[in-house]
């Protein structure tokens, strides 16, 4: 497996533990204050993104649904709402999200189709060719080896399922550029120190951008890795982008 620059980007560098036990610990750190930051730092521009790659999966009318770092499960509510599969499973390595997550399941009566379980991308378990298609939604910056946590999503699709992967990125809009980089340094680790008072997460989440191989260097791996008709789709200016790449 190829380690790339972001796998070395980890929230606390003064800490012993794995960027995996940094990052569970993080967002158990900021579960409570998690959806409302999105929401507010975005401007609600984030629910119209998982929206967008949601879309992505109109054509396979998927009937069940891995969705990998799921947070607190906006995506796989959202999916339910959008695609009526029979069972959506998310999981995550933060027991604080997972737990905020839950709770918006059984406030929606969505717990027959939605489950969430304590899981590992780089470990999913589940048998091979289990799911129609799989989500990741700003989840793989987070991962520890991202090749390792691919192939595994890759593993568990069935032969045709589809990936879609949400994940921000760099603009490169001269005008955009700057307001970004100011955004990104200055308003969001204050913001999220202010609300959560965890200023490393906020931190943590412009140098993971930074290092993250985005558009075709993305989509260069999930070929190598074995997926099939990748594609790279930006949104708003750059900021953000889907990846799509099928089994």
């Amino acid at each position: 497996m190829t380690d790339f620059a972001h796998d070395t980007i980890v929230p606390y560098k003064d800490s012993e533990l794995s960027k995996k036990e940094q990052v569970a610990g993080m967002f158990d750190d900021i579960a409570c204050k998690y959806d409302f930051l999105n929401r507010f730092l975005s401007a609600g521009i984030d629910l119209r993104w998982r929206k967008k790659a949601i879309g992505y999966l109109k054509d396979i009318a998927p009937k069940k649904i891995l969705d990998v770092a799921t947070g607190t499960a906006d995506v796989a509510i959202m999916a339910a709402h959008l695609l009526n599969p029979d069972k959506i499973t998310g999981i995550d390595i933060s027991d604080g999200m997972l737990e905020v997550g839950r709770k918006k399941i059984e406030k929606l009566r969505l717990t027959d189709r939605i489950e969430l379980l304590n899981g590992d991308s780089e470990a999913i378990n589940f048998n091979d060719n289990t799911f129609d298609a799989v989500t990741v939604a700003f989840g793989v910056r987070n991962f520890q080896h991202l090749e390792k946590g691919l192939s595994e999503i890759l593993r568990v699709l069935k032969p045709g399922g589809k990936l879609v992967v949400l994940e921000f990125s760099k603009p490169g809009l001269p005008f955009v550029k700057p307001l970004y980089t100011f955004y990104m340094k200055v308003v969001t680790p204050n913001m999220g120190k202010l609300f959560s008072k965890n200023r490393h997460a906020y931190k943590y989440l412009d140098e993971s951008i930074k290092k993250f191989p985005e558009g075709k260097n993305f989509t260069q791996i999930l070929d190598n890795i074995g997926f099939k008709k990748t594609i790279s789709k930006s949104l708003s200016l750059g900021i953000c982008s889907i990846y799509c790449g099928i089994k």
